[in-house]
């Protein structure tokens, strides 16, 4: 009887114990579920989405990869950006039947030029040759090339947004992640001011101080998105404009 009155026991507490282990696992899993997004953006998060593009005017320049869909085949650009200037250069490569794509690039907010090479380098040249360049002007809408240039230079502003207007413009915080290491939190948003209703076209990767770096874009008509990863490389100064 004694026995059995222990394995009873036994049995009891082994019942409160699973019990408690469930419940645990719930509240482990219901808390975990509670810290994801999307959600309205803290009033501190806002201040860091404030401040991205402003963050970039003050660095002037950022090293960046950009990752362009298309049709043809992907197109990555691997050079610089100056804020200031309003500028941008780089080596273009292609892949697919886009791999004859590839030379140097450099452009601004109306016109880009490219300048076909037969061997690419990694990082285009700190002195850029002074001929063989074709050039054009440049227009978001024309395709997916001009639109991520155009999207590059556009993450740069010589005074932070309105951190208040942020949350009614559809800005909101999507999940943690990390970018080479280092944690980001991953922001939605907000609306351009020429697209209502664009907020959840854009991510926005950023540091604890508001540094960006990474952003990713849709594009009209691409089933993959424009990505643009900051400080990949050693950075290189934009040639001033001819």
């Amino acid at each position: 009887m004694a026995a059995k009155r222990i394995a009873r026991r036994w049995i009891a507490v082994a019942a409160a114990v699973a019990v408690a282990l469930g419940a645990g696992i719930f509240w482990y899993s219901a808390a975990g579920s509670a810290d994801s997004g999307p959600r309205a953006v803290t009033a501190d998060e806002a201040s860091r989405l404030a401040i991205a593009r402003f963050r970039n005017y003050q660095a002037r320049g950022r090293a960046v990869t950009i990752s362009v869909p298309g049709a043809a085949g992907e197109l990555v650009i691997t050079g610089s950006a100056d804020y200031r200037a309003k500028a941008g250069y780089g080596v273009v490569k292609g892949k697919g039947r886009n791999d004859s794509g590839t030379g140097l690039i450099r452009w601004t907010a109306q016109r880009v030029e490219l300048r076909p090479l037969p061997a690419v380098p990694e990082l285009p040249p700190a002195r850029p040759p002074a001929d063989g360049w074709f050039g054009r002007p440049l227009n978001p809408a024309a395709g997916e090339l001009d639109r991520a240039l155009a999207i590059l230079l556009g993450l740069g502003s010589d005074r932070p947004d309105n951190a208040q207007l942020l949350p009614q413009n559809g800005a909101a915080w999507i999940a943690a992640d990390q970018v080479n290491g280092r944690p980001v939190d991953v922001f939605a948003g907000p609306d351009s001011r020429d697209r209502p209703g664009s907020a959840e076209s854009v991510r926005y990767w950023l540091d604890a101080d508001g540094l960006m770096l990474r952003v990713q874009a849709t594009v009209p008509g691409e089933k993959n998105p424009v990505v643009i990863t900051f400080d990949t490389h050693e950075f290189i100064a934009v040639p001033p404009d001819r």
